[in-house]
């Protein structure tokens, strides 16, 4: 047996609940140290964002911790190695099975308390910033939310790879925060649109969004002539107002992205380019995820409000196992 967080009406409970059945020959087991929270579980949570069919119903898009089996196909990990992963769902779980391409080994000089903040806002910055916007060197980056456990890691990847970034959040002590990580630019949404302060600063090539709403048409406002916005998040409601001329006249693109539902091999290759171009700027210690609170497993519930309420800058860890 294993034990999972189940979802009972609005509370959960952590408790007994079958384990991994046969291991798929291109799989591996974990057995699971730490997981994290996302936005992506409270909306599950809530019923608005169900796991892809086939993935498992079980809250946590990543973990960390020891390889317990591998699939007979599965070469390069054996039991007992320390891994990060990026899962479809499970993570809430002592253990989980996930495809062997979405598994890397923990930086080196890395815990598995710091690795377990690392695979989903690395591999959600790295798919939004290089391959869906294919930013190039120079070009700037407006970011929403900016103080979230994905905010934190596209600042860090972004200026690492030459791109400045402008960061809107909600409090001075997150817009700190920002700036200590390398933002040149911060605006309190609390004081107004952002729309002047971005302009001011240059203006940007790529907007990362997770609000939606109505900050769509004050992004428009501050795109350069081939910008993009890659919508991640519809934290503003689901309804925007578009300036289809601008779009037209300005050749802007507006890009939906969503990583949980893209092919596992959309996914491997995500995990490989992170493997190529962030783990060794994580092992020298030039970028660092970003962790705001830790939790046991049973303290879920708790975690998701801390979530909920925004008042985390990096990310939130849920402790499972040893």
């Amino acid at each position: 047996m294993m034990k999972a967080i189940k979802i009972t009406g609005d509370s959960l409970a952590w408790e007994d609940c079958a384990s991994v059945e046969e291991l798929p020959a291109d799989h591996v087991e974990i057995d699971v140290v730490w997981s994290a929270v996302n936005r992506a579980d409270l909306m599950q949570r809530a019923g608005v964002y169900p796991p892809p069919p086939g993935a498992s119903d079980i809250l946590g898009l990543e973990a960390s911790g020891r390889i317990a089996a591998v699939g007979t196909a599965v070469t390069g990990f054996k039991p007992g190695d320390e891994v990060c992963a990026l899962l479809t769902g499970g993570g809430y779980a002592t253990k989980v099975a996930v495809p062997a391409v979405q598994v890397l080994p923990i930086p080196k000089g890395f815990t598995l308390k710091k690795a377990a903040a690392i695979p989903e806002v690395f591999a959600t910055a790295w798919l939004n910033l290089y391959q869906e916007a294919d930013l190039k060197p120079g070009e700037r980056v407006l970011l929403h939310a900016a103080a979230s456990g994905l905010g934190t890691a596209v600042i860090q990847i972004a200026t690492a790879f030459g791109n400045p970034v402008f960061a809107t959040a909600g409090d001075e002590e997150k817009l700190e925060v920002c700036r200590n990580l390398g933002a040149t630019g911060t605006w309190n949404r609390k004081d107004g649109s952002f729309v002047d302060a971005v302009k001011s600063w240059g203006g940007v090539d790529m907007v990362l969004d997770p609000v939606g709403g109505s900050y769509i048409k004050e992004n428009q406002k501050v795109l350069s002539a081939d910008g993009r916005i890659i919508l991640i998040g519809l934290m503003g409601g689901r309804s925007a107002e578009v300036d289809l001329g601008l779009m037209l006249m300005k050749r802007h693109r507006l890009i939906g992205s969503t990583l949980r539902s893209r092919s596992v091999a959309d996914k491997g290759r995500v995990m490989q380019a992170l493997y190529r171009h962030v783990w060794p700027l994580l092992v020298a210690g030039q970028i660092e995820p970003m962790i705001d609170s830790t939790w046991p497993i049973e303290q879920a519930e708790d975690a998701m409000a801390h979530v909920a309420a925004n008042r985390n800058t990096g990310k939130v860890l849920l402790k499972i196992g040893k």
